[in-house]
């Protein structure tokens, strides 16, 4: 996440005391690091922001402005202009951008690292920083989120980014218009196959084997399929898939219910970790940039209380920009490691998030693309799920792909929080790309769809 310098004095800013403005000495600073951080560049942007706003109304002219700095200097100017401005309100309330209709609110989500923005918004200050105070609730499994959030018992959800389709388009449950405005992760999860199939690495060995998927509606039953598929295995004929909650995954492995699965992380991980596994491929080496998990919320929540969930997504958008750098992973991994996040060694989740891995057959692994985080909701995303639900019998019929699309996957709005949060969204809102080789056009579904030879009879 970038730092926003003082826009009216680019040598020196306005906060005194240490780097980020909060503790009265840099050594202060240092003890609360861990906390301080991430919120560090909102803190500064907003301050800064609205202190610029009150020195340019009392000196209009640059040379005047920057004659009165020179002479009193930043941190002086700001305690002068505190004692008659009320800086503080005024920070807090431009940075959330209303007054919230909800202050306490309830997200569910699974303990993997997909769920990384949503778990490390809590402990790094992103919910706090936004006025909200939000209660981050371990779940069971996904089938549980859906009806905790159907029923209102959490306001919103981590999710499998399919979910929020499904539920709009009411497959699997009563529809109820939900939407993705932001993607939590992209890549993120790999093929574990038991030790004992260590020599079977061609997939077409891999008929009569017993695969686990975390849900129906998951990127993880559709790029499994596609890859068997890819292999000349047919999905629904050749081999077994059954959805098994991911904290169950690596038990199941260990126990020999299963022969493998595609999951996320840190089960894969967890796999080599205790030795009853090996990471077969990446997903990322399926496709590359695929979305994963979704910050998913209905939209009768977002009419009911828009700056509640703009100040929400802002803490969301502001804790994945902050992920996506590398040399933060480390201490993210330290933030959402303990029993009531994701209750995992620290080292696994560090093997995860900086790419640098075990892969249970004898190698260490670096791939810093291993997972990665970008919250823009391509509806291109949401375009390509849907063809793999209707190839797979999950829909039928005709499909109204880019309505929903757009419908679901909320681009606009995540557009101009990126943008809030100093990031650079795209210009589009679809785009192109490919799934192993195969090109996919997000204005020709059905031309995609119809390109596959192994798929559900109709």
């Amino acid at each position: 996440m970038p730092t926003f310098d003082n826009p009216f004095d680019p040598d020196r800013s306005l906060n005194a005391g240490c780097s980020c403005g909060r503790h009265a000495s840099e050594a202060d600073h240092k003890r609360d690091e861990l906390r301080c951080a991430p919120v560090e560049s909102a803190d500064r942007r907003f301050e800064n922001v609205v202190a610029s706003a009150v020195v340019r109304a009392m000196f209009p002219q640059d040379a005047g402005r920057r004659a009165f700095l020179k002479a009193v200097g930043a941190s002086t100017a700001l305690a002068a202009i505190s004692q008659f401005f009320p800086l503080k309100t005024a920070t807090e309330a431009f940075a959330q951008g209303g007054t919230l209709e909800k202050k306490d609110l309830k997200v569910g989500f699974i303990p993997i690292t997909c769920a990384t923005p949503i778990i490390m918004a809590h402990p790094m200050g992103f919910y706090a920083k936004q006025g909200l105070n939000v209660e981050v609730i371990k779940t069971a499994g996904w089938a549980v989120i859906r009806d905790k959030t159907l029923n209102k018992e959490y306001d919103a959800a981590h999710m499998l980014s399919p979910m929020p389709i499904a539920i709009t388009m009411g497959v699997g449950s009563n529809a109820v218009p939900y939407t993705v405005p932001a993607i939590e992760n992209i890549n993120g999860q790999a093929i574990t196959l038991s030790v004992k199939h260590k020599d079977k690495r061609d997939p077409k060995s891999w008929k009569g084997f017993k695969f686990a998927v975390p849900f129906d509606f998951s990127m993880h039953n559709y790029l499994l399929r596609y890859y068997l598929a890819e292999h000349g295995i047919d999905p629904d004929t050749d081999v077994q898939i059954r959805a098994v909650p991911p904290p169950e995954m690596v038990a199941n492995l260990r126990a020999d219910n299963i022969d493998g699965f595609l999951g996320p992380d840190p089960m894969n991980q967890r796999a080599v970790y205790d030795g009853v596994g090996f990471i077969h491929v990446l997903t990322k080496d399926i496709w590359e940039g695929h979305p994963c998990c979704a910050f998913a919320a209905s939209k009768e929540f977002i009419a009911a209380a828009p700056n509640t969930y703009a100040a929400l997504l802002r803490a969301i958008i502001e804790a994945t920009a902050f992920a996506a750098k590398p040399e933060n992973r480390k201490q993210i991994a330290a933030a959402i490691a303990p029993a009531n996040y994701i209750n995992q060694p620290e080292i696994v989740l560090e093997q995860i998030l900086t790419g640098t891995f075990a892969d249970g057959l004898g190698s260490v692994k670096t791939d810093a693309k291993r997972i990665d985080f970008d919250p823009f909701p391509w509806e291109s995303f949401a375009v390509w799920i849907m063809t793999q639900m209707k190839r797979w019998g999950q829909i039928k019929g005709d499909v109204d792909y880019a309505s929903v699309a757009r419908q679901v996957y909320l681009a606009t709005d995540t557009t101009k929080l990126m943008k809030e949060a100093g990031l650079t969204p795209p210009a589009a809102t679809t785009k192109t790309f490919s799934v192993m080789g195969r090109a996919f056009d997000p204005n020709k579904p059905e031309e995609y769809l119809n390109s596959f030879k192994i798929r559900k009879a109709s």
